[in-house]
């Protein structure tokens, strides 16, 4: 049977043997494998970890084994039928959605949609999801999504503070609102000197006189819907902006937030349709008023036009802030949950706003119902008013009546204290279960029970809903599963991901998303689990947690990891939460400074900022290595209060830095911990472990170097791995089963997920690709990648300068290409390049990061020569391209590469007139004759989408 590495490892032992000669290495005499004599003239020797060296890694499982492991995983979890709520929902995902997004690569292997022109379809779908949430929120502009709801509201609060002209640090926040919001409201207001004031507000408690904003949970965590227009008009008086966390499903029935006065509406968008998977992932979300568009964190789509002046979508404003403003950032957020927010989106547009409302209204009655059930039998419901939860007083009594209904029909009740029990109804109740819930509470044990349309419901009549909303035809246009199948394939086929060819992005490491890694996700004993159900139901899940933080601690060299953060960004901040817990621990409160080197990840800089920290920049060398004389001296400036340094290891640009151990004992010796951030982790694994270089504390992409896929920009974990000492101040969360984590750790940190272990309903991927590449797979993975980016850089240094590399003239898994030299030579740029590359069928590399007017390829070990070489060759040959355009062959304002993309309609429609031939627009090279990608839109105009902003859902008429 093939080991699963040679299955992911692209190039074979002769292909890796020819491309070694390539950079003139030839064949020893066989002590060592053909990658390890290259990775010996790559890695610093004074990092170098020996193949044999100690791991608690299982030897590589096949892919039957590792099926079958997670099978016996998946049957230790119970999937008891959940009526916790709190944010989390049963809810039915389409079949037709489930098959042709979730489970389909041309959506999960796509990458964030940076290259508009091949991300159109993606695109589309994330501005109907965009329109969904504006809609029903009553708001004016949507994000693309954000991480899940809570870190949504903390965002909010930090909008709130930004956009409100008062200078009052207090926020005040709803007594109602779901726990894990206060908890994650409590990290993120404590590091950046926010006040938080718990306020009853449904009761009528009064406002702090002096505040910035609010928070409003909408219906409350008991389930009590109420009108919260005067306090948010008294906020309003008081100069203070009001966020609101609603409901979507909710706001089908009653009026929305922006019809309240609302300023921010934040919450998620589980309920439609995406599984529950035991915390996530799941598409957060985020609208805000008029004239606060310009305030909104994260990803924004828009609509701007195309070189013909055809409509056509693209990223728009603070895309990737951090890059351009770093420590001015206003989030650290570089991502969103894309593909989550497609499966929501697609959820909203099969259903349409009558299939929706009608789902709405058949919980809303359902949850009457048991109301009045509960109240026959003698039960005190707390609320008159409520859409789908209740909230039940049982003196004395809660845990025994949750145990009831565990043991005795398996429904799961929330336990809100000793007297409390929470009941929350979802798409997915059936009556008998409600008559089940209604006997534990001493209902009648027969009833004569039917369905009937039209039930009442508990909802106050004043806060209806009046308006319409999803009234763009796309929302009205599929309610066949064949109209829905031909949607979703129709956008997948604008869009170019992983399933099409090579996505050579540096930094982003787009490497194989193996179907075996990705078969868990969907059983129900995965995706049907509650965040919060009782530990005996999740014993599978907390051993699959347990395993895969022992072995990234294992090869990271660290001691404990936590999972919560369901970001890179997020992990980073949780890092540096853990630095700032540990001084202030000792009673260091004066050690804030932050060291960043000036090639950093712009989220560093953003991170630092949100963790209470300042930045200090460290100069770079020439040769892109931390200059060791200037981090010497900001150390000495900054000793007294030096908090931590980031670097990232790898460097941001893509060498091995030979001076590494030397920077961090320079950080020690002066009182500092080291951060090293773990984005480039994919060429280190297996030869080298941050913890021995120095490294206490470090977050991981799982999106990268462990086979999460990308989903088209999300979903994302970036788990955070510490040194013992650091291990105590790791994320907690009030709602875990336990407190205990691999190691036997105990984390103390703040919350920084609204779950307790962050999208653990992908977990499963990791785990899987792990526990398929064993301790040598994962090295020679590593090999593998440097290789190929080695082999790119040594046949593209006679074409385009390879701008930074180590001592030995090698990179790591990625190499930066100067394009500056051609477009001084040819005024042919950099954008030109990567437009044109999608002619020649490929994604560009990424662009102009860390260096303007460059291109960062990270080739990954899972693609074959084949492929590479056609990417060396594309490249050869637009450089030829550019090189006809300076010896005056083709016009410098009409040629194949100013004018790329080139569309069909281009092409075919009207005379041609360009100075260029079709076939050198469409063909560049044969072999795309016979499977040719066709980008739906000409090139977009960037800055016409930013001076007519247009977020939402354009007329069918603007595509006429």
């Amino acid at each position: 049977m093939t080991a699963f590495a040679d299955r992911h490892i692209g190039t074979t032992a002769a292909a890796q043997w020819t491309m070694l000669s390539a950079l003139g290495i030839e064949r020893g005499d066989g002590s060592e494998s053909p990658v390890d004599a290259l990775m010996r003239r790559a890695v610093p020797q004074s990092i170098w970890r020996d193949a044999a060296a100690a791991s608690t890694l299982p030897v590589a499982a096949s892919e039957a084994e590792a099926l079958a492991e997670l099978r016996a995983l998946a049957s230790r979890n119970t999937v008891n039928r959940s009526m916790i709520g709190l944010g989390y929902y049963g809810t039915h995902t389409p079949s037709v959605i489930q098959r042709n997004i979730l489970e389909n690569p041309s959506w999960y292997t796509a990458y964030t949609p940076y290259q508009p022109e091949i991300s159109q379809g993606r695109l589309e779908a994330l501005i109907n999801f965009q329109t969904m949430v504006a809609e029903l929120t009553g708001l004016s502009t949507a994000n693309a999504s954000m991480l899940d709801e809570s870190t949504a509201a903390a965002e909010g609060m930090l909008l709130a503070r930004r956009a409100s002209k008062v200078a009052s640090d207090v926020f005040a926040v709803d007594a109602d609102a779901f726990p894990q919001t206060k908890a994650l409201l409590a990290t993120r207001a404590d590091a950046v000197g926010i006040a938080l004031v718990e306020v009853d507000l449904a009761g009528g408690e009064a406002l702090p006189a002096d505040l910035f904003g609010v928070f409003v949970q909408y219906p409350g965590a008991s389930g009590r819907v109420w009108d919260p227009t005067a306090v948010i008009d008294t906020a309003h008086v008081a100069g203070a902006q009001v966020v609101v966390a609603a409901d979507l499903l909710a706001l089908t029935l009653l009026a929305s937030p922006g019809a309240l006065g609302a300023d921010v509406a934040v919450g998620t968008t589980q309920r439609f349709g995406v599984p529950m998977g035991f915390g996530g992932p799941h598409a957060g979300y985020m609208a805000v008023r008029a004239g606060l568009e310009r305030q909104l964190p994260g990803r924004l789509v828009g609509v701007s036009q195309d070189a013909d002046g055809r409509p056509a979508y693209r990223l728009s404003l603070q895309t990737r802030e951090q890059h351009i403003r770093r420590e001015k950032a206003t989030s650290n957020i570089c991502t969103a949950q894309v593909l989550l927010a497609v499966m929501a989106s697609m959820y909203a547009v099969y259903h349409g706003p009558e299939g929706l409302r009608k789902i709405a209204s058949e919980t809303a009655a359902n949850a009457a119902l048991l109301r009045d059930w509960l109240v026959e039998a003698g039960a005190d419901v707390t609320h008159d008013a409520f859409f789908d939860t209740l909230t039940v007083r049982v003196p004395g009594r809660a845990a025994e009546y949750a145990q009831q209904a565990r043991d005795g029909f398996g429904i799961l009740l929330r336990v809100v204290d000793a007297d409390t029990i929470g009941i929350s109804v979802d798409e997915t109740t059936t009556t008998t279960e409600l008559h089940q819930v209604a006997m534990v509470f001493g209902g009648k044990q027969e009833r004569v029970f039917g369905f009937a349309d039209g039930a009442p419901n508990a909802l106050p009549t004043a806060l209806l809903r009046a308006d319409s909303y999803l009234t763009h035809p796309v929302f009205h246009a599929h309610r066949s599963e064949t109209a829905m199948m031909r949607y979703m394939k129709a956008l997948a086929d604008r869009d170019y991901a992983l399933d099409r060819g090579m996505i050579p992005l540096g930094s982003c490491t787009m490497k194989l998303n193996a179907a075996t890694e990705m078969a868990a996700i969907t059983w129900p004993e995965f995706a049907g689990i509650h965040p919060f159900a009782p530990a005996a139901d999740v014993e599978g899940y907390l051993e699959l947690i347990d395993q895969l933080e022992a072995w990234l601690a294992d090869v990271t060299g660290y001691d404990a990891v936590s999972l919560q953060p369901n970001a890179g960004s997020q992990g980073e901040l949780a890092g540096l939460l853990a630095i700032r817990g540990y001084h202030l621990a000792n009673g260091d409160e004066q050690r804030t400074a932050c060291l960043i080197p000036s090639s950093a990840h712009g989220t560093n800089a953003a991170s630092a900022v949100l963790a209470g920290m300042k930045v200090v920049v460290v100069a770079c060398d020439d040769l892109g290595n931390v200059d060791l004389a200037d981090l010497r001296a900001k150390i000495a400036a900054h000793a007294a209060e030096l908090s931590a340094l980031m670097i990232t290891y790898p460097s941001t640009h893509g060498v091995y830095e030979h001076d590494v151990l030397d920077i961090t004992a320079a950080v020690h010796e002066a009182g500092g911990q080291v951060y090293i951030d773990g984005a480039n982790l994919n060429a280190l694994l297996g030869y080298a472990r941050f913890g021995d270089l120095g490294g206490d504390v470090s977050h991981l992409n799982l999106h990268k170097t462990f086979a999460i896929p990308h989903g088209g920009g999300g979903p994302g974990v970036g788990p955070v791995a510490a040194k013992a000492h650091l291990a105590p101040f790791l994320p907690s969360h009030p709602l875990a089963q336990r407190a205990e984590h691999a190691g036997g750790y105990t984390f103390e940190g703040g919350v920084v997920s609204a779950a307790p272990y962050g999208s653990a309903g992908i977990l499963p991927i990791s785990w899987a690709y792990v526990r398929m590449m064993g301790a040598a797979g994962l090295r020679t993975a590593t090999a593998a990648a440097v290789l190929s980016a080695n082999y790119i850089a040594a046949r593209l240094e006679p074409h385009y300068p390879v701008l930074y590399t180590g001592e030995n003239g090698r990179v790591a898994h990625e190499c930066i290409l100067d394009l500056r030299p051609l477009r001084d030579a040819t005024g042919v740029t950099v954008d030109d390049v990567a437009k044109r590359l999608i002619d020649y069928g490929f994604h560009a590399p990424t662009m102009s990061f860390p260096v303007a007017g460059t291109l960062m390829v990270e080739p990954t070990e899972s693609e074959d020569i084949g492929e590479i070489d056609r990417f060396i060759d594309a490249m050869i040959a637009i450089k030829q391209e550019a090189d006809a355009v300076a010896s005056g062959r083709w016009p410098a304002d009409d040629n194949p590469l100013v004018n790329a993309p080139h569309t069909a309609a281009a092409l075919l429609i009207g005379e041609w007139e360009h100075a260029y031939t079709r076939e050198d627009a469409a063909y560049p090279v044969r072999s795309l004759v016979a499977g040719k990608y066709w980008p739906p839109v000409r090139r977009i105009d960037q800055a016409y989408g930013d001076r007519n902003l247009v977020c939402a859902c354009p007329p069918i008429e603007a595509f006429a």
